[in-house]
Order: C-alpha cells, then sequence, then structure tokens
C-alpha cells in the first residue's frame, strides 16, 4: 500500500508539473510509472493518466486565462479536429494498445517527439507570435492533419495530445510560449475528459485508490505549477520547458526502454 500511495504521488506530481508548467499530457509520466512500477495494464494506466489530466488541465487553464494566455481564435476547427479523433483513437486503442508492438511504436515516437521539440526549446525557448498564422491555406491545413493526428494519438495512448498540441501551435501555428501552452491545456481538458470517459466505459473504472490519490497529486502540482509558469518569462519558461522534455524522454528511456 505504502509503495502505491508513493508511487501515485511521484506520477502526479510529476504529471501536475508538466501539465501546469508547460501543457504536457500527464500520461507522459503517469502510464510508465503505474505500468512498469505497479504492473496496472496499460489501458487502465491510461484511463487515471487522462482523469488526472481533465482536472490538472482544466485548473491550468483557468490560470492561463486569468493572465491572458489564452487564444482560440484561430484555433476552433483544430480543436474540433482534436475532439472528433480522440473518440476514434479511443475505440481503435481498446483493440490495438493491449498488443505489445503496437504500445512499443507508441512509446519510441512519443519520446522521439519530446527529444526534437526539447532540443528546439533550448536551442531558440522564445518565440514571437505571427500575425494571421492561421489565414494562411497551407497552415490550416498542416494544423488540420495535425489535429487528426494528436486527437487519434490522445485517444489511442492516453499521451502525446499535450505534447503534439504544443508543437502545433508553437511551430506551426506560431503562438508565442505562454499562449501556446495556455491555448494546450485549454483544449486538453476537452480531449482528456473524452477520452477519460470513453476508456470508463469501455472497460470500467480503474482502481480506486490509485485514481484518487494520482488525480489529487496532478491537480495540486499542476495549480502550483501554472502560477509559478505565468509569473516567469517566455524565454525562461520555454529554456525549462526544453530541458524537462529531454530529461523526460532520457528518464523513460532508462527506466522503461521500449523493446520490440
Amino acid at each position: 500500500m505504502i509503495k502505491l500511495i508513493i508511487i501515485c504521488l511521484l506520477a502526479g506530481i510529476g504529471a501536475g508539473v508538466s501539465t501546469g508548467f508547460a501543457g504536457l499530457s500527464a500520461a507522459v509520466f503517469i502510464t510508465p510509472l503505474l505500468v512498469s512500477v505497479l504492473n496496472i495494464p496499460v489501458f487502465e494506466a491510461i484511463g487515471v493518466a487522462l482523469a488526472s489530466d481533465t482536472l490538472a488541465s482544466a485548473i491550468s487553464a483557468i490560470t492561463y486565462k486569468k493572465h491572458g494566455n489564452i487564444n482560440l481564435k484561430g484555433a476552433r476547427w483544430f480543436l474540433i479536429t482534436i475532439l472528433a479523433f480522440t473518440i476514434i483513437g479511443t475505440i481503435a486503442g481498446y483493440f490495438v494498445t493491449a498488443t505489445h508492438v503496437g504500445n512499443t511504436v507508441m512509446n519510441w515516437w512519443m519520446v522521439f517527439m519530446e527529444l526534437v521539440l526539447g532540443i528546439s526549446f533550448i536551442i531558440k525557448p522564445e518565440r514571437k507570435q505571427k500575425e494571421n498564422s492561421f489565414l494562411s491555406k497551407i497552415k490550416n491545413t498542416a494544423i488540420i492533419l495535425c489535429g487528426i493526428y494528436i486527437g487519434f494519438v490522445c485517444g489511442f495512448q492516453g499521451a502525446g495530445g499535450g505534447l503534439m498540441m504544443l508543437f502545433t501551435l508553437t511551430i506551426v501555428a506560431g503562438y508565442e510560449f505562454k499562449t501556446a501552452v495556455g491555448t494546450s491545456v485549454f483544449m486538453m481538458t476537452f480531449t482528456a475528459l473524452i477520452g477519460a470517459a470513453s476508456h470508463f466505459i469501455m472497460r470500467g473504472v480503474p482502481d480506486i485508490k490509485i485514481l484518487i490519490i494520482t488525480v489529487i497529486a496532478t491537480f495540486v502540482s499542476a495549480y502550483l505549477a501554472a502560477i509559478v509558469a505565468n509569473k516567469v518569462s517566455n524565454k525562461v519558461l520555454g529554456r525549462i520547458t526544453g530541458i524537462m522534455l529531454v530529461c523526460t524522454a532520457i528518464g523513460i528511456l532508462l527506466l522503461s526502454p521500449p523493446s520490440f
């Protein structure tokens, strides 16, 4: 029982800090720890991660909104596409993530994206928002395609949603960092809610002790992290996020290396 509490607290704190500070998915921390240390089923761990994501993203979004760091004006279709494909991805994940190969491929891709985005933010931590970036036809198409991918992955594995939203909003749409994080956590509130509900409907509610401890730890950590994040500069926030991403990717490879 003590081991369970410690692992859930560690997973929740790590997930909350990454969500509130950088708009990342809670599954980056929660899923690998619950699966590798507590040996709970992958699909169940994803459900816990998505439930934790819902409240953590909601409280983070409220905090970012208070500081004027959410911009949904050009991201409406991005959000709609993500929500639709989250449902599709969840259905696919029900049948696929239980397989070793399917889960391993997604883990490799998540780690790869963390390294690429992390290095990008370390090198160029501050990005100025580009005016009318969503009016470009090419960018609109790219953003919709990203939305399809993000929604599917969010439902399929419960990971990569926040990471890829951050990538799309900063690299493709040209949002400044805090606005990208704020907009990302706002959208994650809905994608995580849909994903969690779908997981619980198909497989039932996971272990209630694991769920409650992890959700509370994630919620509190996300709230505190979001407060701090909104007080530092975009440059500092971007660089720290880059370091967090690279360290997380390396940590996942060391603690739970993907293997075929």
